[in-house]
């Protein structure tokens, strides 16, 4: 079997034009007949297939959540991760530079591919064909996704969390500084007083210091002090399925 022909059985569609999917996986430094435009096009499919889902999925969310969401789902990391998933770094063509410098474990090269696949089958077989093939990618990740939470940085579901328990705001505090003025490494401790609370953690710049001692927090948060329901609500909630909460651990 070709290696076009897995890359299909991967993607999950055939193409009428064989060219497409060759030019999709090419890399500008291997020829000029490269995958840029290809996924200039997979881009706009992308995001409105992914908002279709949502949509569909995600009934009674607003649109201010559900544009975080699809933000969330066609960013680059997310996009990498299923190039990786798919294997898609197996098929692609890169120029001897590139090559020799790990471009296929790029993340940028991998998204830039998977959007110009997507590209590529619209292009051949239209918006169903191309809306399938997106949805067979990002299927699997809408399963898990929690609507109140995915996109949200750790300090932002912290103090959504200890707001919704009536409690006070954390108290974040440099307790020392480590390096160089333009390459510093902060430690920050973060507090929960009601709560006895206290985390460390550290990263290359506050912010970044804050954001990992948060979601320490939250991990201690959530499995020492739950949330428990009133016998009443108790009563009156129907089972369901609880989906995991997806903490966006990316410092931005």
């Amino acid at each position: 079997m070709s290696r076009l022909k897995k890359l299909e059985q991967v993607i999950g569609y055939q193409f009428q034009n064989p060219a497409l999917l060759e030019q999709a996986i090419t890399h500008r430094s291997h020829s000029s007949q490269h995958n840029e435009r290809l996924e200039f096009l997979g881009d706009s499919v992308l995001n409105f297939v992914v908002a279709s889902l949502l949509y569909k999925r995600f009934v009674r969310v607003d649109e201010g959540d559900l544009s975080r969401l699809r933000a969330n789902l066609v960013k680059q990391a997310t996009l990498a991760d299923i190039a990786q998933r798919m294997a898609l770094s197996d098929y692609l063509r890169l120029g001897e530079g590139e090559l020799k410098s790990g471009g296929f474990k790029r993340p940028s090269i991998l998204a830039d591919a998977l959007e110009a696949v997507f590209g590529a089958v619209y292009l051949d077989g239209g918006f169903e064909s191309a809306e399938s093939v997106v949805a067979r990618q990002f299927d699997p990740l809408l399963v898990d996704v929690d609507p109140k939470t995915l996109g949200k940085d750790p300090k932002t579901l912290l103090q959504e969390m200890l707001q919704g328990r009536r409690l006070d705001l954390p108290l974040y505090i440099v307790i020392a500084t480590h390096g160089a003025a333009h390459s510093q490494v902060f430690d920050v401790e973060c507090r929960i007083e009601k709560l006895d609370i206290t985390v460390q953690a550290s990263g290359n710049g506050r912010r970044a210091a804050e954001q990992a001692a948060a979601l320490q927090a939250i991990e201690l948060l959530t499995t020492q002090f739950p949330v428990r329901a009133s016998r009443q609500s108790r009563r009156q909630r129907q089972p369901q399925l609880s989906l995991p909460v997806a903490v966006n651990q990316e410092n931005k």
